[in-house]
């Protein structure tokens, strides 16, 4: 995890690499990709030239949209 300093925000946010965006969504890679591809999951940021990252709150903010488990 790392944090980056958004441009204007008042607060760093943290960044993840793939693995751990797989843990928090409960998605594999092929998923995540997937529904990239089709517009229903965040898009990473570039941290280097070649490494990806995906914003904490992009996460988040996905995580929420998502229906609730009706029990």
């Amino acid at each position: 995890m790392f944090h980056i300093q958004h441009e204007g925000a008042a607060m760093a946010d943290a960044v993840y690499r793939r693995p751990a965006a797989e843990k928090m969504t409960a998605l594999s890679r092929s998923s995540i990709y997937d529904m990239m591809k089709r517009g229903e999951f965040p898009r990473p940021i570039k941290i280097t030239g070649k490494a990806v990252a995906w914003r904490e709150s992009d996460i988040s903010a996905w995580l929420a949209s998502r229906p609730q488990p009706t029990y």
